[in-house]
């Protein structure tokens, strides 16, 4: 498993930062670079809720595997390059006293192989900008709402 991870700190309570990380098919209204995201079914939250996310050209479906209000949420990318094959997001956050620690970890599996090794990280060097991006969009979002998503 190769792996990469960013956090950033937020003036707002977990409870707050999960509200719109829950909104799984609104991602692309926080994060500038996705053009467009929906929910794939009628489900639209835990284990198993599905969406679709445009970023240019790519078409990617993310499926939740972890939704632990309001402390953790992860997801499974689907459509990335074959040889790069599925990822795995996770987000993490933590209550401080000015507010959350929210921690985005990225990983792709490898297994020994060391031609995959080096393509995951490759990978993960174009991923660490969407991760950047993500985290910044979270924090302006909650920035702009004063901490309130509502």
């Amino acid at each position: 498993m190769t792996g990469l991870e960013r956090s950033t700190m937020v003036a707002a309570a977990p409870e707050t930062v999960w509200e719109v990380l829950a909104d799984f098919g609104a991602v692309s209204r926080w994060v500038p670079m996705i053009q467009h995201s929906c929910l794939l079914s009628d489900q639209t939250d835990g284990v198993g809720t599905l969406r679709r996310v445009q970023i240019a050209r790519q078409t990617l479906v993310e499926r939740v595997t972890t939704w632990d209000p309001p402390n953790a949420l992860e997801y499974d990318i689907e459509g990335l390059p074959p040889v790069v094959g599925t990822a795995h997001n996770r987000w993490y956050i933590t209550a401080t006293p000015e507010g959350s620690t929210v921690t985005l970890t990225t990983e792709i599996a490898t297994g020994r192989n060391p031609a995959k090794v080096l393509i995951a990280k490759k990978a993960l060097e174009k991923m660490s900008i969407a991760s950047d991006f993500m985290l910044a969009g979270l924090a302006e979002v909650l920035d702009a709402t004063g901490g309130d998503s509502s």
